[in-house]
């Protein structure tokens, strides 16, 4: 039996200080401003974003950046899923 692997799904409306960077994916369908966002439990192994009719999907990585003077936690990115009708 695989362990459960715990996933977050992220709203676009965040509202507290980014702690996460999103890297990798598509320029041209993850624009610049909706990388760096909020999640509340940095130890989980995916997070995933919706954009339209589909999510884009990010793992952790032990990897860390500065932005604004401000150290945040990388997801890379692994795949993309899209919404069933």
């Amino acid at each position: 039996m695989e362990p459960q692997v715990q996933m977050v799904r992220m709203n676009m409306d965040d509202k507290l200080a980014p702690n996460v960077f999103l890297s990798g994916g598509s320029a041209q369908t993850i624009a610049d401003a909706d990388r760096l966002r909020y999640v509340p439990d940095l130890d989980v192994p995916k997070v995933s974003l919706l954009f339209g009719n589909r999510y884009e999907h990010f793992e952790a990585s032990s990897e860390t950046t500065l932005v604004d003077g401000r150290e945040v936690k990388v997801f890379v990115w692994s795949l993309r899923t899209y919404v069933a009708e």
